[in-house]
């Protein structure tokens, strides 16, 4: 289920959220009925943020700033004004704290959010550091686990133009702090002053004012440090002649011993406390593959089973994906259930909509019986576990009219004066099978528990991964609390968001914790269309916490460019999919087979849709596209370029028709050009710009671009190549320099 209202609105997916509006509050605020109920926390936790030890004072106002503004009478007036001496403004804070913090990054809305990244990266902060004068300065980045007890520093390097940067590794799943520390250090300064002392007088005087540095940083220290700096001290002091003063003095081994006893009392600290998620690397780098376990049935007419869809994983495993995803897997509501092709009346043999969840047979903690039982359900978890693969779950908080809830909890839903239940509605569509929730309940801290509880229920039986419908219907300061209660326990869960809603909705809902969330990019089929919204996505003020899963098809979604272009369009999406975005999926076998009639001129629903009915599918078809979606996935698992979106950048072509972009590693040891035909009727052909600079590739010397889907080889040169395409057709081309000679069998690598 999903609300596509706004599905071809270009609007810009990364607008940025207010910073004043989202910094009023660092946690959602809590109603009357919750002061009432101490027991039950639903706020997310603040960061803490670090203060100066000096107390802060407000600055003080001069006694006529508070007088009302009064009609000037004469010259005598003014004149006594004039008299008048203003209060001087007294300083907040220490006043002998004289760097400046400033600028720092990344931080998310003012460091109300905090920035992703998954364990194994390398966390780079930068900030404007400076001060008054002349003064050298020492600057740290501070950093912990929110289970570590004591921070630890690294030093931060000096960029250009003031500019500070730092980085630390992110070892361990889970929330992250960091900020950081600077302070004018006078030994540092010192010695870059005594460095270009050329008169012997001063040189002598600079070495008593060094082993009084000396002697501080000493006695700050302990034990064979702080001999050994005594000594160093005494040592520079006791020297006469100036070349024998400099070289004790800049000793580079004794200078470094005494930084690490540095003089911090007059530090300053960045006013707040940022946080990082760290999450698993497959948050980031995921390929997923959904289908309806009750199609799975090797027999026609009869209802899959779990063991079905367990055989079905190994099928699902060849084609590459990591992730398979199922609808609803719970007992389905007879009262009001949609028929074939969304009928509103259900013949007997309908078997109704996985999204009309809950009947007699229990609700979101229990399984559709004809699907098997809890422990068939753990062995097709435990079978996809040894297939490498994750088991994600649809959660969808909804109910059929006859679920449980509707019974045990009358207060969580709104009734209409008619004595009936509102259904789900988005006009002009109707969900006559479907009620949602009324999170204004007075009962609303127990449904929030309830919620919570059922992501709890399936991760004791083995699901960390799981597909979140409609969460934008949903209230935000329930998924902050109920995201952050469970990430706490279980790190290594990872929620996508189905939100195919406003752009600010959908940032807003990456901020509070979803791992992913789907995309625009069914609808973003032109060359400018694509380079705009994927430079948004991997540049814009979202690349630190909006991480996208692009999914060409959903049972939901049949584009107009599927429905038109027949199987070279469902090549050319796959192409785009796998290649723009480390995170795609695909709903199958719908996709493999091309499936792309709708169920009516206009719509983007299938007909015969298994959103209401079972399908039996013929997987070995011979045009089926199993075997590319292989040869991509495989090409995504052996080439890390295309599992970051970080590095995406597009190349110019003069050909609309033709879409070409560059993934590559940071450090160019793996870089790829892919280069796709858009039309899905036509051949195409055109020149392709390569910014050979960014690739760190010769003008004038011979390249090679391997086709990693066909194996073919090419020899170009300079920036302009030649490519030709026909419909359905794309090249993914790992770009490899010379670097042997023409006596190799191969000369690129």
């Amino acid at each position: 289920m999903n609300d596509k209202t706004i599905k071809k609105d270009p609007a810009s997916a990364t607008a940025a959220q207010n910073p004043a509006a989202a910094n009023a509050a660092a946690a959602p605020a809590a109603p009357a009925a919750q002061a009432a109920k101490p027991a039950r926390k639903p706020d997310a936790a603040k960061p803490r943020a670090e203060k100066s030890d000096a107390a802060k004072q407000p600055a003080q106002k001069s006694d006529t700033a508070k007088q009302p503004a009064q009609k000037r009478q004469g010259p005598r007036r003014v004149a006594d004004q004039a008299a008048t001496p203003a209060t001087a403004p007294r300083a907040a804070a220490d006043g002998r704290i004289r760097a400046v913090i400033d600028r720092v990054d990344p931080e998310v809305d003012c460091g109300r959010f905090a920035v992703k990244r998954v364990i194994g990266d390398t966390m780079i902060v930068e900030a404007d550091i400076f001060t008054d004068g002349h003064d050298a300065l020492a600057c740290l980045l501070r950093h912990k686990h929110d289970s570590d007890l004591q921070w630890s520093e690294v030093p931060m390097t000096a960029l250009v133009n003031d500019r500070w940067r730092g980085e630390f590794p992110l070892d361990a799943l889970g929330r992250h702090q960091y900020t950081v520390t600077a302070w004018v250090d006078h030994f540092l300064s010192w010695r870059n002053e005594l460095k270009r002392r050329v008169d012997a007088a001063d040189i002598a005087s600079a070495a008593r004012v060094g082993g009084k540095l000396i002697a501080e940083a000493a006695n700050r220290a302990a034990g064979e440090d702080a001999q050994r700096l005594r000594a160093w001290g005494k040592q520079l002091v006791e020297a006469k002649h100036p070349d024998e003063i400099k070289k004790i003095a800049l000793d580079d081994a004794m200078a470094a011993l005494a930084r690490r006893y540095p003089d911090r009392r007059y530090a300053a600290t960045y006013e707040k406390t940022l946080a990082i998620s760290v999450e698993r690397e497959r948050a980031r780098f995921s390929s997923w593959y959904e289908f309806f376990p009750r199609s799975t049935s090797t027999e026609p007419g009869r209802h899959g089973t779990f063991a079905d869809a367990a055989a079905r994983l190994d099928y699902v495993a060849e084609l590459g994906f990591d992730v398979v995803y199922l609808p609803p897997i719970h007992p389905i509501g007879r009262v009001k259930r949609k028929g074939k092709n969304n009928a509103l009346a259900a013949a007997a043999d309908d078997h109704g909509s996985p999204w009309a969840i809950g009947s007699d047979e229990g609700g979101h903690k229990a399984i559709h019986p004809e699907l098997g039982t809890l422990d068939d359900f753990r062995r097709l978890v435990a079978r996809a576990k040894a297939l490498g693969i994750d088991l994600a779950l649809d959660i969808a908080f909804q109910t059929a009219p006859d679920h449980p809830y509707v019974k045990e909890h009358p207060s969580w839903f709104t009734w209409r004066p008619d004595g009936t239940v509102q259904y789900a509605e988005n006009p002009p569509k109707k969900y006559q099978d479907i009620y949602p929730f009324n999170f204004e309940s007075e009962e609303w801290t127990g449904l929030w528990d309830e919620h919570k509880s059922v992501f709890e229920y399936w991760i004791e039986q083995g699901v960390t991964v799981f597909r979140v419908d409609n969460p934008h219907t949903k209230p935000f300061p329930f998924w902050e609390w109920a995201i952050g209660e469970i990430k706490r326990r279980h790190p290594d869960v990872i929620f996508l968001a189905e939100a195919f809603t406003r752009p600010k909705i959908m940032h807003r809902l990456a901020k509070l914790g979803f791992t992913q969330s789907y995309t625009y990019f069914a609808w973003r089929n032109t060359k400018q269309e694509l380079v705009e919204y994927f430079t948004e996505l991997s540049e814009g003020p979202g690349r630190d916490y909006f991480t996208p899963n692009v999914w060409p098809n959903t049972p939901d979604i049949l584009t107009e460019y599927l429905q038109h272009g027949g199987r070279p369009a469902f090549v050319v999406r796959l192409l785009l999919a796998a290649t723009l975005a480390a995170s795609y999926g695909i709903y199958g076998p719908a996709f493999e087979l091309s499936e792309n009639v709708p169920r009516d001129p206009g719509s983007e629903e299938y007909l015969h849709s298994e959103k209401y009915q079972i399908r039996k599918w013929d997987l070995d078809r011979p045009d089926s596209l199993r075997y590319l979606i292989a040869r991509v996935n495989g090409i995504r698992k052996d080439n890390p370029a295309l599992q970051n979106d970080s590095t995406l950048s597009f190349a110019h072509t003069d050909n609309d028709q033709l879409i070409a972009y560059v993934k590559a590693t940071p450090d160019l040891s793996n870089v790829l050009l892919i280069v796709v035909n858009l039309d899905p009727h036509h051949r195409q052909s055109g020149w392709v710009d390569l910014d050979l600079a960014g690739v760190k590739l010769e003008a004038d010397v011979p390249y090679q671009v391997h086709d990693l889907l066909t194996d073919a080889r090419y020899h170009w040169r300079g920036r302009r190549n030649y490519v030709e395409l026909t419909p359905g057709m794309g090249h993914i081309f790992a770009v490899r320099g010379r670097v042997r000679d023409e006596r190799d069998t191969d000369n690129f690598a």
